[in-house]
């Protein structure tokens, strides 16, 4: 019985989960969905970050990451019961993040193709400095 509870339980956050690959665009900044820029303090301090975005480290300059610590930060900065969008340099690392968030925890994620790169060289958007 407990077994079938699980699996069921499983289930059902798996239908509600929601994992779109999708480029920056103005509609999207215009919906107001929060974007999460899991990049490294160095990086947002070197580029700036997008007018309203929240910074959420996930991976340290070595590598190593601390999936618990960025999950209590991400909870507590976002609801994340709504759409919401990452944001890296270039897309990689989102692209590892967003499916683990969507499958594991049911999250509605946008994974942000092209990163930070694209937003500033393709979409010309400008950033804002990172303050700690």
């Amino acid at each position: 019985m407990k077994k079938i509870f699980l699996t069921l339980l499983f289930l059902s956050v798996s239908l509600f989960a929601e994992l779109k690959n999708e480029y920056l665009s103005q509609e999207l900044l215009n919906a107001n969905i929060p974007i999460v820029d899991i990049r490294t303090p160095g990086e947002w301090k070197e580029t700036g970050i997008l007018k309203g975005a929240i910074p959420i480290m996930f991976f340290h300059p070595n590598g190593s990451y601390d999936a618990r610590g960025f999950l209590q930060e991400l909870n507590a900065k976002v609801d994340t019961k709504k759409p919401f969008a990452l944001i890296c340099h270039t897309g990689n690392r989102t692209s590892m993040i967003a499916p683990w968030l969507s499958e594991q925890f049911g999250y509605n994620i946008i994974n942000l193709k092209g990163g930070m790169e694209y937003a500033t060289k393709k979409l010309k958007l400008k950033t804002v400095p990172y303050r700690p």
